[in-house]
């Protein structure tokens, strides 16, 4: 895995567009318990809820593997992983978590071919939370697993709004 800068992993994916099957992202909301997945569709305009990980001190294995599947399956160029930055750009202390799973998943050796950005993920859990209130779910976790589900979305939804927006050719056509 190599950290790439948001607009250079967009690039990548724009270029890697043009072969039998389109480059994917996925977004990943990181949590201390749970990470949620959301992967953008082949055009990579929108991002679609996908599923949430189990996140223990010992199974950082079994979530490579499971990236790795992930991979294959959605043909990912790699990943948009939200970073809690402070209100004044700073890394929160949320951020060690974030580091440390990229880190964890680096030292499997088992995704050195994806790459990642981080985006921030400023209020993204909250704003779910405040969606997802009039639902009235009583499950608990079935709660949590749909609010880093949605969480994942809006960072991969953000980053994606921004780099299109920013990076893509305006032609009308492809709309």
């Amino acid at each position: 895995m190599r950290l790439l800068q948001a607009e250079e992993l967009f690039r990548k994916v724009l270029e890697g567009g043009s072969k039998k099957k389109a480059a994917r992202l996925l977004g990943l909301d990181v949590g201390s318990k749970y990470v949620g997945l959301a992967v953008s569709d082949e055009k990579n305009r929108i991002a679609l809820p996908l599923s949430v990980l189990s996140r223990t001190k010992t199974n950082i294995n079994l979530m490579a593997d499971d990236f790795k599947t992930l991979a294959s399956k959605y043909s990912l160029a790699g990943f948009v992983v939200g970073y809690p930055f402070n209100l004044h750009g700073q890394h929160s202390s949320d951020a060690v978590q974030v580091r440390l799973l990229a880190g964890e998943l680096y030292q499997t050796g088992k995704l050195d071919d994806l790459c990642y950005t981080y985006w921030d993920e400023n209020f993204t859990s909250k704003c779910v939370e405040a969606l997802l209130h009039p639902l009235n779910l009583k499950n608990r976790d079935e709660a949590k697993t749909m609010t880093d589900k949605f969480a994942a979305v809006c960072i991969l939804q953000g980053y994606l709004d921004n780099m299109n927006r920013k990076l893509r050719p305006s032609d009308k056509s492809d709309a």
